[in-house]
C-alpha cells in the first residue's frame, strides 16, 4: 500500500478509494481482534494491495495470539515506534487497541498518501512529544470526521479507542453515504 499511495497512480486515488482501503483494513483487523490476535506492525507497508483496490493485511512476523487481555513480549522486543501506542512503547504493553492506535496512524498514512509520520522527529521525540499529549495534526483536504476518527484511534485511554468492528462498520457506511445518489431521469 505504501508504495502505491506514493507513486503517480496512488496520487489519482481520492477520498472515496481511500475510505474503501480503509473499510478493507479495518475489517481483516476485526477478523484478528475477533480471534484473539494482535498484529503489533499494523502499518501501509504491511497491506498488500491487488486489483481493483483490493487489500490484505500482510507480515504477521510481529502478531501473537492474546492470553488473557494484553501481550508483553520481553525487553529486547523491537517495534515500530512512530506507529506502536504509549503504552506498548512505554509499557511493553500490547492488546488489540494498541493495534487501533496503529490503525489511526495508517489512515494518516493513507489520507496524506504516504508521507513520513511524525516528520522532522526522531524516535525519541515521538516518544516523549506523544507521551505528553502531541498528536499529528489535521492534514489539509482531510475531511474533519476522519481526522476525528484517527484522535479517537489514538485517545491516551486504550479503553476508550473503538473496537476495530465499529471502525470497519464506520468506513463501510462513510463509503455509502458519500456515494454520489442516482437522480431520476426525466423521459419526454
Amino acid at each position: 500500500l505504501l508504495e502505491l499511495l506514493r507513486s503517480d497512480e496512488g496520487k489519482q486515488l481520492k477520498l472515496n478509494d481511500m475510505i474503501y482501503v480503509d473499510s478493507q483494513v479495518a475489517s481483516g483487523m476485526a477478523y484478528l481482534e475477533n480471534k484473539q490476535l494482535i498484529h503489533r506492525d499494523l502499518a501501509a507497508r504491511n497491506v498488500l494491495v491487488g486489483e481493483s483496490l483490493l487489500c490484505k493485511v500482510a507480515d504477521f512476523g510481529l502478531a501473537r495470539i492474546i492470553d488473557g487481555e494484553d501481550y508483553c513480549p520481553s525487553t529486547n522486543s523491537k517495534f515500530p515506534v512512530k506507529w506502536t501506542a504509549p503504552e506498548a512503547m512505554l509499557y511493553n504493553r500490547f492488546t488489540i487497541k494498541s493495534d487501533v492506535w496503529s490503525f489511526g496512524v495508517l489512515l494518516m498514512e493513507i489520507i496524506t498518501y504516504g508521507a513520513n509520520t511524525y516528520p522532522g522527529m526522531n524516535n525519541r521525540e515521538v516518544i516523549e512529544r506523544v507521551q505528553n499529549g502531541y498528536r499529528m495534526p489535521k492534514p489539509p483536504r482531510c475531511p474533519d470526521e476522519l481526522y476525528k476518527m484517527m484522535l479517537s484511534c489514538w485517545d491516551k485511554d486504550p479503553e476508550l479507542r473503538p473496537t476495530f468492528d465499529y471502525l470497519h462498520h464506520y468506513f463501510d457506511d462513510y463509503q455509502v453515504s458519500s456515494e454520489i445518489p442516482y437522480r431520476d431521469v426525466q423521459h419526454d
